[in-house]
C-alpha cells in the first residue's frame, strides 16, 4: 500500500466519522401557541443517548419543568399546557399567562442538570 492510498483511507475514515456524529448530534423542536386565554408548549429531543432527561420551558419571568423520562429511541418530549383535558392528559400544568413577549425557551436537560440542547422560538399568537 503507498502512501496516498493509506492518506486516502485515512481521510475517508474521517470524514465518515465527521458525517456519523452530525446525524447523532441532538436536535430540540419548540413550538408554542398563546391566546385566547391559553398558553401551550410542546418541547421535543432527539438524537439523544441513552439516559434520562426532562425538558424546561421559560418565557419572560416563568419557568415550569416536566418530570425527567428516560429516552426511547433517542427521543424525549413533554407537552405544557394551561387546557385542564390536556392536562389530565399528561401535560405540564401552566397558567394562560404563561408565555409573555410571545416567545418561549425550550431545554433538554440531562440527569445532572445540565442543557444539552435549548433553543428560543416565536410563538403563534391567536386572537
Amino acid at each position: 500500500m503507498n502512501i496516498n492510498t493509506t492518506t486516502r483511507n485515512a481521510l475517508t475514515i474521517a470524514l465518515f466519522s465527521l458525517l456519523a456524529a452530525d446525524v447523532m448530534a441532538a436536535t430540540v423542536r419548540v413550538n408554542c401557541e398563546t391566546g385566547r386565554g391559553r398558553a401551550k408548549i410542546s418541547v421535543d429531543g432527539k438524537g439523544l443517548p441513552a439516559g434520562s432527561y426532562s425538558t424546561v420551558a421559560v418565557s419572560g419571568g416563568s419557568m415550569a419543568t416536566a418530570p425527567a423520562a428516560a429516552a426511547v429511541r433517542g427521543e424525549v418530549e413533554s407537552d405544557y399546557d394551561s387546557n385542564a383535558g390536556d392536562v389530565r392528559g399528561g401535560a405540564v400544568a401552566i397558567p394562560s399567562t404563561f408565555i409573555t413577549g410571545a416567545s418561549v425557551t425550550g431545554k433538554i436537560v440531562d440527569a445532572s442538570g445540565n442543557t444539552v440542547i435549548s433553543d428560543t422560538v416565536a410563538c403563534r399568537v391567536r386572537n
